[in-house]
């Protein structure tokens, strides 16, 4: 019982501050305030996947396009653009990219983490693509904007065609330069409006955007962000492509531990011959000695 209503709380609220955000606000922090209109309660937590249908899935949608993640139409259905825009949202907040919406999703769309950037003299107009959690941010006005899933370059050695290479896309500096609408088909297959912005790799739509490098060097993002990502990438415009370590959990380190003097045995007396000691007295004394060992 205490579990259910636990779980009805957090869907309660996620509801509450979907209802009551306003469109745009950028990715950030954000502590439930009672000032937000109370949304009707679920009977009980409910997860979310591929398929689902109801008000439940319309208000993660609009959650989670106030928060930068673009999850194309606010319909009542769980679709392909839904499955990805989780992908993205769940990798930003330091969780397993899965098909589904669960209780870790949806205590991190009551509190999502705050996105930071790859670079710290990136500007307030740019892009950052980040190659280790395939995560794509446009920063507008020093505020991230839109947060996509993407799948970059499968960095190995490919002919197709009769075309070979390495399948790599580069970190580095770069500038937007020619932009492509539309569909285009070059030798290595087909792209949805193309951004170019290190010779001929380019950010583009896919129909395949899956959760691993699998490009020739482009990157790859979900057909509903490529208009987006086209009207928002102008020319000119920086591109930071990185790959960032993994940072260690910081644990605090352990002291060493002081190392206990053990006070030195005495060696227990020799029996002396004179009147008045006679052997207990020199027992007394090996149980002395013994006693300082321990």
């Amino acid at each position: 019982m205490r579990s259910t209503a636990h779980r009805s709380l957090i869907a309660g609220t996620i509801f509450a501050l979907a209802t009551t955000l306003p469109a745009g606000v950028a990715h950030a922090a954000i502590d439930p305030s009672p000032d937000f209109q109370q949304a009707p309660l679920p009977d009980q937590f409910t997860i979310l996947k591929v398929g689902s249908r109801g008000i439940e899935v319309h208000n993660v949608k609009k959650r989670l396009r106030d928060l930068g993640f673009t999850p194309g139409n606010l319909s009542f259905t769980y679709d392909s653009a839904l499955r990805m825009t989780v992908w993205a949202f769940q990798k930003a907040n330091g969780l397993r990219p899965v098909d589904r919406i669960d209780l870790p999703t949806w205590q991190a769309l009551l509190r999502p983490r705050r996105i930071r950037p790859l670079v710290g003299y990136g500007g307030p107009e740019r892009t950052e693509i980040d190659l280790r959690r395939r995560l794509l941010t446009v920063w507008k006005g020093g505020k991230p904007v839109l947060v996509t899933h993407i799948s970059t370059g499968a960095r190995r050695s490919y002919c197709e065609k009769g075309h070979c290479g390495f399948a790599d896309t580069p970190v580095g500096d770069y500038w937007v330069g020619a932009r492509v609408p539309g569909w285009s088909t070059g030798i290595l297959g087909s792209m949805f409006y193309s951004v170019y912005f290190n010779g001929g790799i380019a950010v583009h739509g896919s129909t395949l955007v899956p959760r691993f490098p699998a490009s020739h060097g482009c990157v790859r993002v979900p057909l509903h962000n490529a208009v987006p990502i086209y009207r928002l990438l102008q020319p000119g415009d920086p591109v930071y492509v990185r790959r960032p370590e993994v940072r260690a959990e910081r644990r605090p380190e352990a002291r060493p531990e002081r190392r206990r003097r053990i006070p030195r045995a005495r060696p227990p007396e020799a029996p002396r011959d004179s009147p008045g000691h006679s052997s207990p007295s020199h027992s007394s004394g090996s149980s002395a000695g013994r006693k300082n060992h321990r």
